[in-house]
């Protein structure tokens, strides 16, 4: 029976996040504190302490579930993956998990690739929706027809749940559309802007300087990446995805179909929610899914 640990991206936070495991854990403490001098603000008091709308800014967010997702495996005393996979910025936290990088060079990646996502909003106000209902060919078929506009698929969440990405007026003529085409729900997402789409192009080419200066360690598990949906333990091939990762969508379904036909008969979620627990439950009942 081979385990997968997998972790959260964006979205999953929440007031409080990690405040039980700080105060439990002598470890978790050093590498909660460890992630303050790093990114040299209180980070852990806004976890703790801090407000909804604290907790959302994008250069908070990113730095908060990534720090809660990895102290939670690497202080839990079963840890010990078979494979490891994480949705959007989750891949962050597994490539820790699986020993790819350190904690400290984790963190100082996920905190630049906020700040440039941030800046890359900025230049162009975009948006994401959630498309329900609709086959991924007919979603893709609907975004590929949109002229003059960016819009994209984003993240193969579940079957049936496909998430698109792009320029505000792409999304809402590409909503329409996909209304018309029987979708149950076009529903748009309140995001800074276009994740996972070429409006991140600003955010990628700042990122890659960043990851291309990274030493990246030979992983004790593979890791199953966003862009490919396929297991690597090829550091230059780890790399090479991660960069791209910003501008490519992020293939769940098809990594976490993947994990399962390569053994994986256990997902574990590691970091604060359970969004990835149910999108597993949704792709195949036939598998056991808990949390840390």
């Amino acid at each position: 029976m081979k385990t997968a640990y997998i972790y959260p991206g964006q979205g999953a936070q929440f007031p409080g996040m990690g405040k039980e495991l700080y105060e439990s854990n002598s470890q978790a403490r050093e590498l909660f504190d460890q992630a303050n001098d790093i990114l040299g603000f209180a980070l852990s008091e806004i976890m703790f302490n801090g407000t909804e709308e604290e907790l959302k800014q994008t250069k908070v967010t990113q730095p908060a579930v990534f720090v809660h997702s990895v102290v939670l495996s690497l202080t839990h005393p079963d840890f010990q993956p078979d494979m490891v996979a994480g949705h959007s910025l989750g891949e962050f936290s597994a490539l820790v998990a699986n020993r790819t990088l350190s904690f400290a060079d984790g963190l100082r990646l996920v905190y630049k690739r906020a700040l440039a996502m941030q800046i890359a909003c900025e230049i162009n106000p975009s948006t994401m929706a959630a498309i329900l209902g609709l086959d991924d060919e007919v979603v893709e078929e609907i975004c590929a027809s949109i002229e003059d506009e960016v819009v994209v698929p984003a993240n193969y969440n579940c079957p049936g749940q496909l998430v698109i990405s792009g320029s505000n007026k792409g999304i809402e003529i590409a909503c329409e559309k996909m209304l018309a085409a029987g979708a149950r729900r076009a529903l748009p997402l309140q995001v800074g802007g276009a994740f996972h789409s070429p409006l991140m192009e600003p955010a990628r080419a700042e990122l890659a300087e960043a990851i291309a200066a990274t030493e990246f360690s030979t992983p004790v598990c593979p890791v199953y990446q966003n862009v490919t949906a396929r297991p690597s333990i090829d550091t230059a091939e780890i790399k090479d995805n991660l960069i791209k990762q910003l501008t490519a969508p992020v293939r769940w379904t098809q990594s976490v179909q993947n994990m399962i036909a390569d053994g994986a008969s256990r997902f574990v979620e590691s970091g604060p929610g359970k969004v990835l627990q149910g999108l597993v439950r949704k792709i195949n009942r036939q598998v056991e899914v808990s949390g840390l």
